[in-house]
């Protein structure tokens, strides 16, 4: 790769880049300049006020935790991975964060929607959940059952080896996909998860030189050099962006010399206003998973550097609060009848204007609850505020909670 290209490489992974591309497509929404959107600000006051209501009548101490993948296995009330931490007595505290990292990997990159008819049922508990709560106690049990593991005297890991191995037959089960019970994107999951394994292989040095490739490994190499247990966000997003390079499925992806963009996508207005640079890169899927890591490598006592860095998930929940609310508005209302390609204009200026928007609302609810933003960050916003609005406003709106706007996803960006 070329010095210039690699340079290209490493502008498109950058957080900051994500923003500054989001906020010029932005602008020409606000200057009515977009074929597909048009931004109306004045009906953010709404939203802030729909939001605080729901972080104080949810929150009233203002004790949330971060937006995060761990919040799905405490569904109904159960604190399910602490349950699963007490079989591991024989682990010290780095092992015990490696098969935190393990459980959390795997589940995220199976968090894609999984379609209002999925439902999953839950034997320990007789509970019933759907979505992503369903979703991640499904991804938890299979973890439990050892079904990413290689070694049967250790079940509770994930490895590249069970990985590859892994099957359609064994998700389907795993997600008790039936006739009856159908789940989008199945065979989608099972790509990613086979792709895991393989780019394990192919990165001993963020998974691990030894036999056994674990995504838990990311740890030993965040560690390196690290003495006074502070790991800046920049290091912890490489080893994502980086180590999970070769996840992403490469069909309808921009590849720059080999080298697979992932959630990344072109908007012509871009080239039209004199920019060099045509794409904007979200990497919903790689913040997701960063989010995540957050609360297992804190829990063990380190501290991560840098959060602000991150954004606002550009995904249909956030996405749909501010259509829902108008923020946001079609210019063909016949766009929400139509399901649409996740490369198509519509939705990469639908995920730029919602990514400006979640700071815009972050910053008006802070000034609401009078805190700042390092007291109430956007991972914080994110977990009491939009995400859980926009599920709430799509729920009111339409039967089943369906968010106004539907994406043709392979199972990898929403």
């Amino acid at each position: 790769m070329t010095t210039e290209k690699q340079s290209l490489l490493t502008e498109l992974r950058s957080l900051s880049t994500i923003r500054n591309q989001c906020r010029k497509l932005y602008q020409m929404g606000v200057e009515n300049k977009l074929s597909h959107l048009s931004v109306h600000e004045d009906r953010l006051t709404m939203v802030v006020e729909y939001i605080h209501k729901i972080i104080v009548d949810d929150y009233p101490n203002l004790q949330i935790p971060y937006h995060s993948r761990w919040r799905h296995f405490e569904a109904g009330g159960i604190q399910r991975q602490f349950q699963l931490q007490q079989l591991w007595k024989d682990a010290d505290n780095l092992e015990i964060l490696r098969r935190h990292v393990d459980l959390v990997v795997v589940s995220v990159l199976l968090d894609a929607g999984a379609g209002a008819e999925w439902k999953y049922h839950e034997s320990a508990t007789g509970q019933v959940h759907g979505r992503s709560e369903g979703l991640g106690i499904a991804s938890l049990k299979m973890f439990t059952d050892g079904l990413f593991s290689s070694n049967p005297k250790q079940p509770h890991q994930v490895d590249s080896e069970a990985l590859l191995k892994l099957s359609v037959d064994d998700l389907r089960s795993g997600f008790q996909v039936t006739n009856g019970n159908p789940m989008l994107g199945l065979e989608g999951r099972t790509a990613l998860l086979q792709k895991l394994g393989q780019a394990m292989k192919e990165s001993p040095q963020y998974f691990g030189s030894g036999s056994v490739r674990r995504p838990g490994n990311l740890i030993d190499w965040l560690l390196v050099g690290t003495t006074d247990k502070q790991i800046a966000l920049p290091r912890l997003w490489q080893a994502v962006i980086e180590g999970l390079e070769n996840v992403w499925p490469r069909d309808n992806r921009i590849i720059l010399d080999g080298r697979n963009l992932g959630d990344a996508w072109r908007h012509s207005a871009l080239a039209s206003e004199g920019s060099s640079l045509n794409i904007v890169p979200f990497h919903k899927l790689s913040q997701w998973l960063t989010y995540s890591l957050l609360e297992p490598i804190g829990s063990a006592g380190f501290e991560i550097l840098g959060l602000e860095q991150l954004t606002g998930l550009p995904e249909y929940r956030n996405g749909g609060l501010f259509l829902d609310f108008e923020v946001l508005k079609l210019k063909d209302a016949n766009a929400a009848v139509r399901k649409h390609p996740v490369d198509s204009e519509l939705i990469v200026e639908w995920r730029a204007l919602t990514v400006v928007l979640l700071d815009k609302t972050a910053e008006l609810v802070r000034n609401k609850l009078n805190k700042s933003a390092s007291e109430f960050p956007l991972a914080k916003v994110l977990e009491a505020g939009t995400w859980k609005a926009g599920r709430r406003i799509a729920a009111e709106k339409r039967s089943g909670g369906q968010p106004p706007l539907e994406v043709l996803s392979d199972g990898t960006v929403f």
